[in-house]
């Protein structure tokens, strides 16, 4: 038989795509060791390898080469550090005759060069699975796939980083690339090679069995499907096996939907009408009249000035009149129904006077190129780009040339009362020390055919198909409506904080596109939804859940809304700086404007995002104030207030009882509420008495959970 000679070949080893990943791997460049921004015991290396020349030079050209032996790679200092075989501060990152050790050895023995196969790059990274539904204590495999862009493809699971989001619910064996979940829930799990990052998702439902002598235990059938977000919600509800709280009765919606779409309590005339009518369809009926009222304009330009951080800054002349030029333009866009496109493209692209027009404005909300970068980053594009300033963002697909590069569109804005273009700012890319390139985060940079890089930055942002802008808006009128997002934090979305709905969210923010980027399209979607009127009274299986809608979350009204139901209740109104006695705290232009009531109960000052954690007074101090200080206290007395009037008319315990329960709650006391008002009542000797418990008893009302949030 002839003899077959089988020649296989060993490719060099590459120090971009097979080094990198063994120091990645043995933590030698992560935030914590060599990867800090001073580094580690005079060895400074890139985060996570984000900058592979740089790291080469490191190892092969500082201390004088003295840490790669071409002569003797056993000796060489990276080696013996590495392998604790002489003192490291870090200890032993690689055990003497591992593969990685191995490979750092053999690269040293071939030159260390630095690029062997300079043409190839990492172009995808596969990682499966990328979603399990597992038992707790169940065995997952874990594989990843790297993807070249000269075709090739190899295992890289020994080099691949997995980190469980979790650590208490998520057990990752590194050796094996094993993971075991250790509690029920959604657990996710972050694969990092290289500067690709992955997500996986990892499901093990509740032990709820269905059957088992029940109809429906989880609440799922009796749950239209009729509509995307019904079909999405129920169906992840379905795979963690969580029950579904029952729906709201017409009272608890009406209050609900009415103070998410106008920031206001229902009047108890229209009270009265929606619980009179027998209207099979008077739930979208009243969204529709909601989305059409003057109050729907009025509170969602407050919510859309509060994102964009409209507010005077106190030592600019006339800044207050450019103020409310710039809100008086937000109305008429929130009125008028202006796409959300044309908002975003007119704020990015403005120039002008700002205190005769209000989209110049724009480019006073922060102090210069770098944070109008990052403002539009979160505004637009719901993403933490203020992570790749020093570095490469670790746990996304930002570098540093995407956050100087859209820096540098906005260094050309010369930003002042008048706001112009300026052909000759720049930033400086701290790396290269040279001026930024002007580029489209995670697209290209701009060119001389850009004629003007902010409208070319517009027209990427509102392209249908862009993947960050529609899905930004979408998921914040998500949380405006359901009290969280579907990615939380909502300026965070990235691959590695994956949504908890990726198919809702995808879907929702296709449908807004479509939809001309109207906000009332989507939030009208929203709010005929069985999800959004889900009761927040919980049941068996849920009361733990507070990311899969399987009940309503409670949300704490919003200082400037809360303030304003109080006045409406008491009908009695507050003062607000120099304002005239009426004017509402939502259709305050200052935000600023002195109130110590606003501040107590915890308003956003506006000099940064309001998106994200506790107002400033909320809690304790709120409390507090509430309980005893003169914002109820002198109110509920006042001889002009709804109690002093309705006693001056002599009506009777029931009606004064009812009446403030239908003005605070949008439904009348039940028996048992009733019966205790009345025999407290009736404890009192004379008619001083029976006004203070009446007092107390309205105090009562403004105090609770009930009436302070959103149900």
């Amino acid at each position: 038989m002839p003899i077959v000679l089988v020649l296989f070949c060993v490719l060099p080893v590459d120090f971009d795509h097979d080094i990198v990943p063994v120091l990645t791997k043995a933590g030698c460049n992560s935030g914590a060791c060599h990867g800090a921004a001073a580094g580690r015991g005079e060895l400074h290396l890139s985060l996570y390898g984000s900058d592979p020349a740089a790291d080469y030079d490191a190892l092969t050209r500082d201390l004088k080469g003295r840490r790669v032996n071409l002569a003797d790679a056993e000796q060489s200092l990276v080696f013996l550090k590495a392998t604790e075989n002489i003192s490291h501060g870090g200890g032993a990152r690689l055990e003497w005759e591992s593969p990685g050790a191995d490979l750092l050895l053999r690269w040293i023995r071939e030159g260390a060069d630095r690029n062997a196969t300079s043409a190839r790059q990492l172009v995808r990274l596969d990682v499966t699975p990328r979603q399990h539904i597992a038992e707790v204590g169940e065995q997952l495999s874990l594989r990843a796939v790297a993807h070249f862009s000269d075709g090739h493809q190899r295992d890289v699971t020994p080099w691949t980083v997995f980190t469980a989001e979790d650590s208490g619910a998520m057990e990752i064996d590194s050796a094996t690339a094993n993971a075991a979940a250790r509690r029920r829930g959604r657990h996710i799990i972050v694969a990092r090679y290289l500067h690709q990052v992955v997500s996986l998702e990892v499901l093990v439902p509740n032990a709820i069995a269905s059957g088992a002598g029940q109809d429906d235990p989880l609440g799922i059938t009796a749950t239209k499907h009729d509509n995307v977000i019904d079909r999405h919600v129920t169906e992840r509800l379905w795979q963690l096996r969580i029950p579904q709280s029952s729906q709201l009765d017409d009272a608890g919606y009406l209050r609900r939907v009415t103070l998410d779409l106008t920031g206001r309590l229902p009047t108890l005339a229209e009270s009265e009408r929606f619980h009179e009518s027998r209207d099979p369809a008077k739930r979208a009926r009243l969204v529709d009249a909601l989305l059409e009222s003057e109050a729907f304009n009025e509170y969602w330009t407050w919510r859309l000035a509060t994102m964009l951080r409209i507010q005077p800054r106190p030592s600019a002349n006339g800044d207050l009149a450019a103020t409310r030029t710039y809100h008086a333009w937000l109305r008429e866009q929130v009125t008028q129904g202006a796409g959300y496109d044309r908002i975003a493209s007119e704020l990015l692209t403005a120039a002008g006077d700002t205190v005769e027009l209000g989209p110049p404005n724009f480019y006073r909300t922060v102090a210069g190129p770098r944070e109008q970068a990052e403002l539009v980053a979160e505004l637009f594009m719901g993403s933490r780009l203020r992570c790749a300033n020093c570095h490469n963002h670790p746990l996304d697909r930002w570098t540093q040339d995407d956050y100087h590069g859209l820096a540098a569109i906005f260094a050309q804005v010369k930003a002042g009362q008048v706001v112009a273009p300026l052909p000759s700012g720049a930033v400086v890319h701290p790396k290269t020390g040279q001026n930024a390139a002007t580029r489209i985060p995670g697209v290209r940079f701009l060119t001389a055919d850009d004629a003007e890089p902010r409208q070319a930055l517009a027209r990427w942002l509102a392209d249908p198909d862009n993947p960050y802008f529609s899905k930004a808006i979408v998921n914040r009128l998500w949380k405006a409506m359901m009290g969280r997002g579907l990615v939380e934090p909502v300026d965070d979305m990235r691959a590695t904080n994956p949504a908890t709905h990726p198919e809702l969210l995808e879907e929702l923010a296709s449908d807004f596109a479509k939809h001309d980027f109207s906000l009332r399209h989507t939030l009208r979607r929203i709010a005929n939804s069985a999800a959004y009127a889900r009761s927040s009274t919980t049941r068996r299986g849920n009361a733990l859940d507070q990311q899969f809608y399987s009940h309503a979350l409670r949300r704490p009204l919003a200082a400037e809304v809360l303030a304003d139901a109080i006045s409406d209740v008491l009908l009695v109104p507050e003062k607000y700086g120099d304002q005239p006695l009426g004017v509402r705290a939502l259709a305050l232009i200052n935000s600023r404007e002195e109130s110590t009531t606003l501040d107590v109960l915890g308003r956003c000052s506006r000099a940064d995002s309001c998106e994200a954690g506790e107002p400033d007074g909320a809690g304790l101090p709120r409390m507090l104030h509430l309980i005893n200080g003169p914002l109820l206290n002198a109110r509920i007395a006042d001889k002009g207030g709804r109690l002093a009037k309705r006693l001056a008319a002599n009506q009777s315990l029931a009606e004064i009882v009812d009446e403030f329960y239908r003005a605070a709650f949008s439904r009348r006391p039940t028996a048992s509420e009733s019966a205790f008002w009345k025999t407290k009542c009736e404890q009192a000797s004379n008619a001083q008495e029976t006004e203070q418990l009446l007092e107390d008893f309205v105090w009562s009302l403004l105090t609770c959970d009930e009436f302070a949030t959103n149900h």
